[in-house]
């Protein structure tokens, strides 16, 4: 009898990246219970944003825990999203993972620097750092139910589109609603700089989800 070669994807890097990240959140809620609180009622109330959104929020532990929450759980995400539809190989998950966690890391500081950059050359630093940290705030959220897509994706409902496909339209939902609301609450001092604000919309906040979708379509 020879030996068949029989290879078995192992779970375990998954298992500890989603760990990790429950790990964080856990701190997050553990430390600042009060902040958390608030958080967790973020499409529903604004409390949170009216109540944190201030000097150095960007900088606070909780919004640190948070943002590294997101980018655990959204690079995994888009690495699971990425094998579903067979672009990368199932070859160095582990690699390809990290990878996609730098580079999500880098697009996120260097868009965070050109937002700010944009407020600094309009003299208007703290209300782009407002926006900036409502739209944070919406997407770190949104991050809570991505983790759980990542729970099913890898444990229950492997290679599942329609899970990707849900999860993609629960991120714009979230993220549509906190938009929304952020025009409306600034739309007084967003009103001079509207076509600039558009442009910021199509080029930072549009294009990418379209040329994500176009691609995976494709």
């Amino acid at each position: 009898m020879e030996p068949i070669e029989k290879t078995i994807n192992s779970l375990d890097w998954m298992t500890l990246a989603l760990f990790t990240s429950l790990v964080v959140l856990a701190i997050g809620k553990y430390l600042y219970h009060k902040k958390f609180l608030n958080f967790i009622i973020l499409p529903f109330n604004d409390k949170y944003i009216l109540l944190h959104n201030k000097k150095g929020q960007f900088s606070h532990w909780f919004h640190l825990l948070l943002t590294l929450f997101q980018l655990i759980n959204f690079a995994l995400f888009i690495y699971l999203t990425l094998l579903t539809f067979d672009v990368i190989p199932d070859q160095k998950p582990v690699t390809t993972y990290f990878v996609t966690l730098g580079v999500l890391g880098l697009f996120e500081l260097l868009k965070f620097i050109l937002q700010m950059f944009t407020g600094f050359v309009f003299n208007n630093l703290n209300l782009i750092g407002g926006l900036i940290f409502s739209k944070v705030s919406y997407l770190n959220y949104s991050s809570i139910f991505i983790a759980l897509a990542n729970i099913l994706l890898i444990y229950i409902a492997t290679n599942s589109k329609t899970i990707i496909y849900a999860s993609f339209a629960v991120i714009l939902l979230i993220n549509g609603i906190g938009a929304a609301k952020l025009v409306k609450n600034h739309q007084k001092a967003l009103f001079p700089y509207f076509m600039y604000f558009i442009l910021y919309l199509c080029t930072l906040e549009i294009a990418p989800l379209v040329l994500i979708g176009s691609y995976l379509k494709g």
